[in-house]
């Protein structure tokens, strides 16, 4: 079957499918609180064991609509791989699916997550979307199309005009802390975390920036930097799942995705663990938006530590 590179008829179904997969996610959501007062077992692996079996259950619907009506196309999922399937990206057109992106906000009833359905073709993202049930957020894009917020309002929320960007010392980073907390990570993201939000005249290389938010949930991280409300996301440890949805859209709402040690996401990047994104700017004077985000990334690498996953 020849591949529509288009990919119109992919975009519709992931709309609808994500729907599909919000409806259980709340309806799993409400379940737990409804029975919050049940003394049964308020353990932490009770409530691990709720989000596990709500994540496989809409992993299940998402991938068998998929394997139905795109039988041609190839499927990684979070889920998938944590049962033992082997997650290779290929040229050939792949579905990658975080089931449930933000788990432990989930666990917790803070309505910051979401299901992400991405696909990547050639290795690249070239179509997302990404659903917020809780709070009614359909972030949506293809490649070559534009990058859309509930199908009506174009991403970024300024577009056509991005807004300026003059340091890092002006910006909004997203940062995470993962769930890797040995203590090397905790002390290189501690370095990081310092310096980027530090005051230069007592902080040995601090940037000061506006500030850092933490919010739980990388795709819809991607959506907040596609959005423009935040300036830049980077995090080390996540996965294809993880990013792949929100690349597509972010790229599409002009900004610039990035790779490890700051270098544009090409090839098989997807399948690493290091990732940084950057709103569209506006250009200035003397540079075009794109050299604005490069030199950015530049300051941002010079501030953060960077280490293996």
């Amino acid at each position: 079957m020849a591949i529509d590179d288009g990919f119109e008829s992919e975009l519709n179904f992931s709309i609808d499918l994500a729907r599909r997969a919000g409806a259980i996610i709340k309806e799993a959501s409400a379940k737990r609180w409804q029975n919050a007062n049940v003394q049964i077992d308020s353990s932490k692996k009770n409530r691990v064991d709720l989000v596990t079996e709500t994540d496989q259950r809409v992993e299940k619907v998402v991938k068998e609509a998929i394997a139905q009506t795109f039988p041609q196309h190839k499927f990684i999922g979070e889920e998938s791989f944590a049962a033992g399937e082997k997650a290779e990206l290929t040229d050939e057109p792949t579905f990658i699916v975080d089931p449930i992106d933000g788990t432990t906000n989930f666990a917790h009833g803070f309505p910051w997550c979401c299901i992400s359905i991405g696909l990547a073709y050639k290795k690249q993202p070239v179509l997302g979307v990404i659903y917020n049930p809780f709070l009614e957020l359909l972030y949506s894009a293809r490649k070559g199309h534009g990058a859309w917020l509930n199908e009506s309002t174009r991403l970024p929320l300024s577009h056509p005009n991005p807004l300026p960007l003059a340091s890092l010392g002006d910006a909004v980073i997203c940062v995470e802390w993962g769930s890797d907390r040995s203590k090397a990570v905790m002390e290189a993201k501690g370095e990081s975390f310092t310096r980027l939000a530090g005051d230069p005249t007592q902080v040995k290389g601090g940037i000061m920036a506006h500030s850092l938010r933490s919010l739980g949930s990388a795709a819809l991280n991607y959506c907040a930097v596609a959005a423009g409300q935040m300036d830049l996301y980077h995090e080390i440890g996540c996965w294809a799942w993880d990013v792949t949805g929100g690349a597509a859209i972010a790229r599409e709402a002009g900004a610039k995705v990035y790779a490890r040690n700051g270098k544009e996401l090409q090839g098989d990047d997807l399948m690493g663990h290091h990732f940084l994104v950057v709103r569209a700017i506006a250009p200035t004077d003397s540079e075009t938006s794109e050299q604005v985000q490069d030199r950015i990334v530049k300051e941002f690498m010079g501030a953060v530590t960077e280490y293996d996953v």
